[in-house]
């Protein structure tokens, strides 16, 4: 049996899942403050009576690290960046302690200016004196050749926690990229550790020794354990949950828009064909723009518990969110509260919902019923019309999903999926609105704790090959070594597809249904007085995203 479990704003969702569908699911109040007692009540929710023996894995999906950055609740850390001539690393300063440094590398590996390790050491005493105890190093071309990345590295190591590396980080050459992936990996990593290693301790306890797993922003998963190293690619691991518990409703032969409806936010994305779209380069959270691959996703700060104000004789939804519905003791109306004055809502206490419209419906100059059904469809507008700005965002560039760029496609999605607690009575109201067909997914209200469950194990290796140097690294896999000349793009992807098999099996991916694809495949030509000298040939591949074997029906059940 799986356990999938979403941490959602609002509410936890929590399922226990075998081949034949739900066994068990239930929702749990999110304490914001306690995130790991929440886990631990959703996860005894649907244990209670069960062998633990008999739990194969456990997949969590989390907004911790995410709410973290967006609040910023995060710990300072320590960046060292080395670029060299050509670039300023200040202009990609991420925050008050980071230290540009001497030496550099060119972008065919070779050194052109050697590490000041004085230099190196004045900076780690700085870090020290300011309290610092993680550090992110950032090479612009460590990609090519991470040595100076690992000399600053064991230079001082002994004197922090963690240090984090930018060639480990991401294999790609996107220099300012990179020091942000790797500035965001360094600051979640001390809240994804503890809540590691709180959650590894209490299943423990609890008798539940199995593989525990954890969601990735690109809707996949990988071993808890293989987290901690790489914090940053749970960041937006909740919106991904929502997408791979409506995927398999998706119809192939148009796009679809879906919407997963919390009571704190909308989670929003768009599949171009039934197949989920891609962030192009990766996360963009704020100012920080990351390699963190992750499907394109959008949070918006409308839910069933969003605040409703009036100003001016207008109605106001969100972004804030004071607390639950008054329905459930919170202190002020909500989408939710105009729902149990519609009738559409019977398990809370109605009066309190009426008490709190009836305030609004003073202010606008109505009865209760009529301000109810204004809230409700003005909620609804406001969903639909940032989905709508989303899909004007998406067609302004070629639409990248997990399997292929499509150049020149349009998206236009024909209908909407919606999940989540109020699914249901948002789809009715929005089937009203709109043109596109609505259709509520099966098993709404914990869809996205299955998605969670369901998802593979994902993950991505790049490769760099110059035969005039007789040379290849993978530097993100710790891989080097020596070539022949005539090493051609047929051994470059042999190369490429070994390393992704290894790093896969890693982070606990199924050695017997491994669908691995070539994502980037180039090669280049090196020509020196008329006459070609050798290739360089850069190589990407993935295990492609999607629901683990022998479970693929088990969300239409």
């Amino acid at each position: 049996m799986i356990i999938g479990l979403d941490v959602g704003g609002t509410h936890t969702d929590v399922v226990l899942i075998n081949r034949r569908g739900i066994v068990s699911e239930n929702k749990v109040p999110t304490d914001s403050t306690d995130l790991f007692s929440t886990v631990l009540t959703g996860l005894a929710s649907i244990t209670h009576d069960i062998d633990p023996s008999t739990i194969r894995r456990v997949v969590l999906s989390t907004t911790l690290t995410t709410n973290a950055i967006v609040q910023n609740k995060v710990p300072d850390v320590g960046m060292i960046v080395s670029s060299g001539p050509g670039i300023d690393p200040d202009y990609f300063k991420t925050n008050d302690s980071y230290y540009p440094v001497g030496g550099s590398i060119d972008h065919r590996g070779r050194q052109v200016a050697a590490i000041d390790a004085r230099e190196i050491k004045t900076v780690a005493k700085e870090l020290r004196s300011r309290g610092i105890r993680h550090v992110g190093i950032v090479g612009k071309f460590s990609v090519r050749n991470p040595a100076h990345e690992n000399q600053i590295k064991a230079i001082i190591e002994k004197d922090f926690e963690k240090v984090f590396l930018g060639h480990q980080i991401s294999g790609l050459l996107n220099f300012p990229r990179r020091i942000a992936t790797t500035f965001l990996n360094a600051s979640v990593y001390p809240i994804h550790n503890e809540f590691f290693q709180a959650v590894k301790k209490s299943l423990k306890e609890g008798g539940i020794d199995t593989s525990i797993r954890i969601l990735k922003a690109d809707g996949g998963n990988m071993r808890f354990e293989s987290s901690v190293d790489v914090p940053g690619q749970t960041i937006l691991s909740g919106p991904a949950a929502s997408v791979m518990g409506a995927v398999a409703y998706a119809k192939p032969d148009i796009d679809t828009l879906v919407l997963d409806i919390g009571g704190t936010t909308t989670d929003m994305t768009i599949l171009s064909g039934g197949v989920p779209i891609l962030a192009p380069l990766g996360i963009e959270m704020g100012p920080y723009l990351t390699l963190i691959r992750s499907l394109d996703t959008h949070s918006f700060g409308v839910g069933g518990d969003s605040q409703i104000t009036v100003n001016a004789g207008k109605i106001e939804i969100g972004p804030n969110r004071q607390g639950p519905a008054m329905a459930f003791g919170g202190p002020a109306p909500t989408p939710t509260d105009a729902l149990f004055v519609m009738g559409k809502m019977d398990t809370g206490d109605r009066l309190k919902s009426v008490r709190g419209m009836s305030v609004l419906a003073g202010q606008l100059g109505m009865d209760v019923e009529r301000a109810a059904e204004l809230v409700f469809t003005k909620a609804c507008e406001q969903i639909l019309l940032e989905a709508r700005n989303m899909e004007v965002r998406l067609n302004r560039k070629p639409v990248y999903t997990l399997h292929e760029i499509r150049e020149g496609v349009r998206i236009n999605p024909k209908e909407i999926l919606i999940l989540g607690g109020p699914a249901p009575f948002f789809a009715e109201r929005i089937q009203k609105l709109s043109s596109q067909h609505v259709r509520v997914v099966p098993k709404w209200s914990v869809a996205n704790a299955m998605g969670a469950a369901l998802a593979r194990t994902t993950c991505e290796v790049s490769l760099f090959a110059d035969t005039e140097a007789c040379h290849i690294i993978s530097p993100s896999e710790d891989y080097q070594a020596c070539i022949q000349p005539n090493f051609d793009q047929a051994d470059a992807e042999e190369t490429v597809f070994d390393l992704l098999k290894q790093k896969a099996l890693k982070r606990g991916a199924n050695p017997d249904f491994l669908e691995m694809e070539l994502l980037e495949s180039q090669t280049f030509n090196m020509v020196r007085g008329f006459q070609t000298t050798g290739k360089n040939m850069r190589m990407r591949a993935q295990i492609k995203p999607g629901l683990i074997r022998g479970f693929e029906n088990i969300l239409k059940l």
